[in-house]
């Protein structure tokens, strides 16, 4: 009986999980993704696979790439304080302010490798 839902061996599977798990690893401990953004890629790559991985990787990347360029411009904007403010409730903390600095993340990788994963059950790939 297999019980994964693509069909493909036990191996294929921890594959995928040690190495979603570990490369992402390398980010976090970099302090450039978030401990939820590994722990997603390592349960993703469990269920689909080392080889559907790759395709997943790709596409989330290029969605955060341009969730990354829309951040940026948006911070160029004039208006980008009071949106902003608005949306999360919180001013953003200018560059000038003294402190500790903490790292920001804006890009939430793990929502979109999900939406990679969805794009790709939805393109009929998962018939390995």
């Amino acid at each position: 009986m297999n019980a994964q839902p693509f069909g493909i061996d036990w191996l294929s599977a921890i594959a995928g999980a040690a190495v979603g798990f570990g490369f992402l690893l390398i980010f976090y401990a970099t302090g450039l993704m978030g401990a939820g953004d590994v722990k997603f890629a390592g349960a993703l790559g469990l269920w689909v696979g080392l080889q559907a991985l790759l395709p997943i990787w790709i596409g989330a990347s290029l969605l955060a790439g341009v969730h990354a360029v829309v951040w940026l411009a948006l911070r160029r904007w004039p208006y980008f304080p009071a949106i902003a403010i608005a949306l999360s409730g919180t001013p953003v903390a200018s560059n000038d302010e003294a402190g500790p600095q903490k790292r920001q993340r804006h890009i939430p990788f793990a929502a979109y490798l999900a939406i990679a994963s969805i794009g790709w059950l939805v393109s009929g790939s998962p018939k390995l």
